[in-house]
């Protein structure tokens, strides 16, 4: 039989530490959101999201996508660096001494709780050096511009720096596919700079995920 004193770390019980209804506190009458260490949390409407594209795309045409890629590697970088302490605090141990099955499932509750949607890691590409990460309902596919190509450039910050971080290595990231465009959901590729050229090529040709997964993994 099991003990119950086995399952308990520290005195408590080890859950996920990202799940909802524990991580996020709300205070109605104040209006205030925090997590569950008493940082305080932001709620970002659709409507702004939409003024928000619109804005850099009046303000600076063209380069929208480099700025939003800009932010979110800095929020990236940030991001990582808050996921690192909470957890390493939560479990009592370094994150690179984590289990691969808890660290997948924290940054995946993590991603849920924080309102990015869903998100799933397809190993597929492991082989080649590649790491090819699926996410749905995205709030940025949702309210963005239809632009006849994937528009999640903030997503795509994120993830290269935060990859970028947890592997010491300098990585980029490449959006192949796209719930703005009709897509089963969006597709995020990472791996080294130069060998995601191909992909970036891809994607401005308007290519398929598939052929564009197939050129760079040839």
């Amino acid at each position: 039989m099991i003990s119950v004193a086995d399952l308990l770390i520290d005195g408590r019980v080890s859950g996920n530490y990202f799940a909802t209804n524990v991580y996020v506190k709300s205070d109605l009458e104040l209006g205030l959101l925090e997590n569950r260490r008493g940082s305080r949390l932001l709620a970002i409407p659709d409507h702004f999201i939409r003024s928000l594209y619109a804005g850099l795309d009046q303000e600076t045409g063209q380069a929208t996508r480099l700025v939003l890629m800009n932010c979110g590697r800095w929020w990236g970088k940030n991001f990582y660096a808050r996921f690192c302490e909470e957890l390493s605090d939560y479990y009592g141990t370094p994150l690179a001494d984590m289990s691969m099955g808890d660290f997948l499932q924290s940054l995946q509750q993590c991603w849920i709780t924080h309102g990015w949607g869903l998100l799933e890691f397809d190993q597929s590409y492991q082989h080649r050096g590649f790491l090819l990460i699926k996410t749905w309902h995205s709030p940025f596919a949702a309210n963005a511009p239809k632009l006849n190509r994937p528009v999640c450039f903030l997503d795509c910050g994120i993830l290269s720096a935060f990859f970028s971080q947890l592997s010491g290595r300098e990585l980029g990231c490449v959006q192949v596919s796209c719930e703005s465009m009709g897509a089963d959901c969006n597709r995020f590729l990472i791996g080294l700079p130069d060998r995601l050229q191909p992909a970036s090529a891809g994607v401005d040709q308007n290519l398929s995920h598939e052929i564009i997964l197939g050129k760079v993994c040839a």
